[in-house]
């Protein structure tokens, strides 16, 4: 049986998270979808409120503590990444920002994405396509059409004639599980020794940032 390993980054920052909630959705569609298909499917969740001080230390010294490198590992190795953060701001969270900010810039090339987002409004659903695609498409990665947004209003009955969230969440994992199905990353051979900051930088910032 063909095994594909998936890893979901939540960057909520309370506790329970709708940000979690949403992902949690996601990889239950998209891991139903594959196992249908004979794939079974290995799954990876990481809270990065939980990494935030080990995030930050790499920011700042260019090395990741175990558990943050852990994620790092994971997502490079992966066959399928589900990405879920709030929206402060109009844009994703600083904290999920950061953290895309440490990944070696090749880990995610030719890697699917399914990117999810939750908001207190439906206003700013557009960021997923204003800011979080562009993000993804900039380091090759593959974000699928779909990308799903949920406001508070959303975790309802859905009967305001739009779309319900249900329906937005099958359909974005649907393609995800398409695109992950046939992408085949076993071939990706990571260098433990490449340095993914600047040796001035590493030094004490003699390279410019």
């Amino acid at each position: 049986m063909t095994t594909k390993k998936l890893v979901i980054v939540s960057s909520g920052l309370s506790t329970p998270s709708s940000t979690r909630q949403l992902a949690d959705r996601l990889v239950s569609d998209a891991a139903g979808l594959l196992g249908e298909r004979g794939i079974e499917v290995e799954v990876k969740v990481f809270e990065l409120r939980d990494l935030a001080h080990d995030i930050t230390n790499h920011l700042l010294l260019g090395f990741a503590p175990p558990k943050l490198q852990a994620a790092l590992d994971a997502v490079a190795a992966a066959d399928g990444l589900i990405a879920v953060t709030p929206i402060f701001t109009t844009s994703y969270a600083g904290l999920f920002k950061s953290f895309i900010d440490v990944i070696d810039p090749d880990a995610l090339t030719d890697l699917p994405v399914l990117i999810g987002a939750t908001g207190g409004t439906p206003r700013h659903s557009l960021a997923i396509d204003y800011a979080i695609r562009p993000l993804f498409t900039y380091l090759h990665a593959i974000p699928v059409t779909t990308g799903v947004f949920a406001a508070t209003g959303d975790w309802g009955d859905g009967g305001d004639g739009v779309r319900s969230l249900p329906d937005r969440i099958f359909r974005g994992a649907k393609e995800f599980a398409d695109l992950v199905e046939r992408t085949d990353r076993s071939d990706r051979v990571s260098d433990p020794f490449s340095l993914d900051r600047p040796m001035g930088h590493l030094l004490g910032g003699l390279a410019g940032e």
